[in-house]
């Protein structure tokens, strides 16, 4: 008896998807930028342009805090309704900021828009795609990210050597705006509001009404991942100067994106079919190697070897953790599961560079990756107690 694969890649699935890469890639574009724009245009100060930057991230929090709560009173759909036309409007409103001061505003109020619209496209992702494949999907559809935060920058230090660069991109990130509520318009998304979502709020604590307990458990090793890379995030290119491999930094993302593309399928495909187990821990490992080799880089092999090795640990990672955040949580509690897991692993990502940049003056760069390989091998025993020992369960039951 022949066994028929439930359907993957669905119009709904490509759209989503669609939309959540030009979001990440609107945001990618303005992050390596608006620090520059804010001193070039209002002479703001080095910390005031990191505000610029950095506040998105605080908005994005915001945003996701609360969406898990409005996806269960009034679905996904209008949720997203609701994020991009905010993430619309404030789009437009870079060309109204007059000062600093409504810079700092717009960017806030935009990072809440990208924190509602990319929480409501990661569940609808959770609740169009089949049990069966859930992992695979979810994989396929956070390469969307992973490909936006390859070519944002890149388009964006692009527009920055055009003249008028600044209303290029501002004018480029209006014009993708309307292009996803245009498709968004177009097709039909198929999602219904789970039966009973409210009385399931109105019994809960008022904590479960924003955060979901069942995915807090791997959204914690999640952040302890995050706040590892980090520090590869922001210093790579401090760092690349500091030990003489510019030449080689300049390919690092794009040998990891490349490894994060090629081997996202078949970790899915894992995860299905034999557990989240059998992907975690191997990630854990590669990730620790990774780290070491790129901490102790002295050639341009060693920093692209360690691009790949982190590539296939800490990339596959994150979409394994969202993965096991949305099958340990019941349909009607999925948005909230999704903003769970982005709020502590955004966590992750915001505080490593402001902590770590603290010490980098006393200690250098080589010893603070040093360090975040101890970090990493310390989650290998923190995941199997957080889920590792009851991941067979888990697996039983979907």
């Amino acid at each position: 008896m022949t066994v028929t694969k439930e359907k993957l890649w669905t119009k709904q699935f490509l759209i989503v998807s669609l939309i959540n890469f030009m979001i990440t890639l609107m945001f990618y574009l303005l992050i390596v930028t608006i620090a520059s724009y804010a001193q070039s245009k209002y002479g703001a100060s080095t910390s005031t342009a990191g505000l610029v930057s950095s506040i998105f991230i605080i908005g994005s929090l915001i945003g996701r805090l609360g969406t898990g709560r409005v996806i269960g009173d009034l679905g996904t759909k209008k949720t997203l309704w609701t994020g991009l036309v905010f993430f619309t409007i404030t789009s437009i409103l870079y060309f109204a900021a007059f000062n600093i001061g409504l810079l700092i505003i717009i960017r806030l109020l935009q990072g809440i828009a990208v924190g509602i619209a990319g929480t409501a496209t990661g569940t609808i992702i959770a609740q169009i795609l089949p049990n069966t494949r859930k992992g695979e999907g979810i994989g396929y559809y956070s390469l969307s990210a992973i490909l936006a935060t390859a070519i944002g920058p890149f388009i964006g230090i692009l527009l920055l050597k055009a003249e008028n660069g600044f209303q290029w991109i501002f004018a480029l990130n209006i014009v993708l705006s309307f292009v996803c509520l245009i498709i968004y318009a177009v097709v039909k998304i198929d999602v219904a509001l789970p039966k009973s979502t409210t009385q399931h709020l109105e019994k809960s604590s008022l904590l479960s009404k924003f955060i979901e307990p069942r995915a807090l458990p791997i959204s914690m090793v999640a952040l302890i991942i995050g706040f590892s890379y980090s520090g590869v995030m922001s210093f790579l290119s401090f760092y690349a100067v500091e030990v003489d491999l510019v030449s080689a930094a300049s390919y690092f993302f794009l040998i990891y994106a490349i490894v994060v593309i090629i081997s996202r399928p078949f970790t899915g495909k894992l995860l299905d079919t034999k557990g989240a187990n059998i992907v975690a821990y191997p990630c854990f490992v590669l990730f620790a190697l990774g780290m070491f080799l790129f901490s102790q880089a002295s050639a341009g092999w060693m920093l692209l070897l360690a691009a790949a090795l982190i590539g296939f640990g800490y990339g596959n990672f994150n979409s394994i953790a969202q993965s096991v955040a949305v099958k340990v949580t019941p349909p009607h509690r999925f948005g909230l599961a999704t903003s769970t897991y982005f709020i502590l692993y955004d966590i992750g990502l915001g505080i490593g560079p402001f902590l770590l940049g603290f010490i980098v003056p006393y200690s250098g760069y080589r010893p603070i990756f040093l360090s975040m390989v101890v970090l990493i091998v310390i989650c290998i025993p923190l995941y199997h107690l957080l889920h590792g020992r009851k991941d067979k369960e888990l697996l039983n039951i979907s």
